[in-house]
C-alpha cells in the first residue's frame, strides 16, 4: 500500500462530468486528482450522441428539468469557446437545430400534441409541412407527413469534448489517473476522508466528488443516508460513415423511437434503445435492425452508409430521472450523478454547481431540483 500526496479534491469518474469538474476546480487553484476505473471518456461518454436538446427533449412529466436543461444549453457556446482555447482542440460543435419528423397519420397527431406542450413552455418551435421540411433537409423521404423544427437545439461530439477536457484539466494542474478503480471511500474519525483503490493505493483528499455514473453504487463505504439510488439504463447505438462525405443531413433528425445526429465530417450517430437490463453491455441484432429500419424509413440515403461501430452504454438514472448534483448530507462529499439522458448537455452546469459547493459559495438557483438531499435515506435500488 502506498499513500499518495493528499489532494484537495478527488474526483471519482473520468467521463465528461468528472473531467469538467476537475478542469473548473483546477482553474480555481485546487489540487485535483481524477480517478478513472478504465480510460478517460471511455464509458457512457464514449457512446453518447451529443445532442444539446432542451426543446426537443422537453417532457411534461419532467417539467422541473426544463429550466435546468435550458440553463445548461445557455452555457454551452461560452464553454465551447473557452475549452477550445484551453485545449487547442476543435470540439465538433454544431448550431444545427433539430427536426422531429412524423412518418404517418398517428405520428402526425402525436406531433401536434408535442407542439402544444412546447408552446405551453414558450419554447421556439416551428410546425413544418412535409414540403417545408424537405426544403430544409432534401434527403428526407417524400412520404413523411409533418415535422417540428427546434432551431435552438444544437449538437456536439462528446468524444472530442472529453479529450479536450482531459487536456485542459491536465494543463491546469489536475492529476489524471486512468485504470484507478476506487473500491471504498472511508470516513474517519474527525471527518477526514480516505479513498481506497483496488491496487492498494490510498488517497486522503480534503473533499470527494462522485461522478462515476451508473457504477457509483458499487463503491463501498458511503453512509446509507448519503447514498444516491441509481440504476443503469442501457442504450444501444450505431455509428455510420458516408463515403461521399457530409451532406446527407445537416440537422439532428429525431423520430419516434430514435434519432440521427450528424457530425461535420460525414459521420452519423444513430440511436438509441432504452433498456432496463442492469449492467448488460451486449449489442444485439434486433436492436440494430429496428434502429436502422426506423431511420431509413425517414432518411432512405442512410441505407448506403458504412457501419463503423455498434456499441452500448449505461445511462445513470435516479428514481425521478433528474440528476443528483451538489453537496451530500455528509460533509466533504459531493454528488454529480444520475444525469440519465442529459449528461453531455449538463456537464458545464454540473461543474459550476459542484464547484460552488466545493468552495462554499452559493449554488445557482436553477440547481434546486438537483439537490442530492432529496434522496436522503432512500434505499439504493429503489
Amino acid at each position: 500500500m502506498s499513500n499518495q500526496r493528499s489532494p484537495d479534491l478527488a474526483v471519482i469518474g473520468g467521463g465528461i462530468i468528472g473531467l469538467a469538474i476537475a478542469w473548473r476546480a483546477a482553474q480555481r487553484g485546487l489540487r485535483v486528482t481524477v480517478l478513472e476505473r478504465d480510460t478517460f471518456g471511455g464509458g457512457t461518454t464514449h457512446v453518447a450522441a451529443g445532442m444539446l436538446a432542451p426543446s426537443a427533449e422537453a417532457d411534461p412529466r419532467e417539467e422541473p428539468m426544463l429550466a435546468v436543461n435550458l440553463a445548461g444549453a445557455k452555457l454551452y457556446p461560452g464553454f465551447v469557446e473557452e475549452l477550445e482555447d484551453a485545449s487547442g482542440a476543435e470540439l465538433g460543435y454544431l448550431a444545427c437545430g433539430t427536426l422531429l419528423a412524423a412518418r404517418d397519420a398517428d405520428e402526425a397527431e402525436a406531433l401536434r400534441r408535442e407542439l402544444e406542450s412546447r408552446e405551453r413552455f414558450g419554447l421556439p418551435t416551428h410546425r413544418l409541412l412535409a414540403s417545408e421540411a424537405r426544403r430544409l433537409e432534401p434527403s428526407l423521404t417524400p412520404t413523411m407527413r409533418l415535422a417540428l423544427e427546434f432551431p435552438d437545439d444544437h449538437a456536439i461530439d462528446p468524444r472530442r469534448v472529453s479529450a479536450a477536457l482531459a487536456a485542459a484539466a491536465s494543463r491546469a494542474g489536475a492529476q489524471l489517473r486512468a485504470g484507478a478503480e476506487v473500491s471504498e471511500v472511508k470516513l474517519r474519525e474527525g471527518g477526514s476522508l480516505a479513498v481506497q483503490l483496488l491496487n492498494g493505493d490510498v488517497l486522503q483528499p480534503g473533499q470527494v466528488v462522485f461522478a462515476a455514473g451508473a457504477w457509483t453504487p458499487r463503491i463501498s463505504g458511503i453512509p446509507q443516508e448519503a447514498r444516491i439510488p441509481l440504476r443503469p439504463v442501457k442504450g444501444q447505438i450505431l455509428r455510420l460513415r458516408d463515403p461521399a462525405g457530409p451532406g446527407l443531413l445537416g440537422r439532428v433528425l429525431r423520430m419516434f423511437g430514435g434519432y440521427v445526429v450528424p457530425r461535420a465530417d460525414g459521420r452519423y450517430v444513430l440511436g438509441a434503445t432504452v433498456e432496463e437490463r442492469g449492467f448488460d453491455l451486449s449489442t444485439t441484432a434486433g436492436a440494430a435492425f429496428e434502429l436502422l429500419r426506423d431511420a431509413i424509413e425517414l432518411l432512405p440515403g442512410l441505407a448506403e452508409l458504412v457501419i463503423e461501430e455498434v456499441g452500448a452504454g449505461l445511462r445513470p438514472a435516479t428514481p425521478d430521472n433528474a440528476p443528483a448534483v451538489g453537496s451530500a448530507v455528509v460533509e466533504r462529499l459531493h454528488w454529480a450523478v444520475g444525469h440519465y439522458r442529459h449528461g453531455i448537455l449538463l456537464a458545464p452546469l454540473t461543474a459550476e454547481i459542484v464547484l460552488a459547493g466545493l468552495l462554499g459559495e452559493p449554488a445557482p438557483q436553477v440547481a434546486a431540483p438537483l439537490d442530492p438531499r432529496r434522496f436522503a435515506n432512500v434505499p439504493v435500488g429503489a
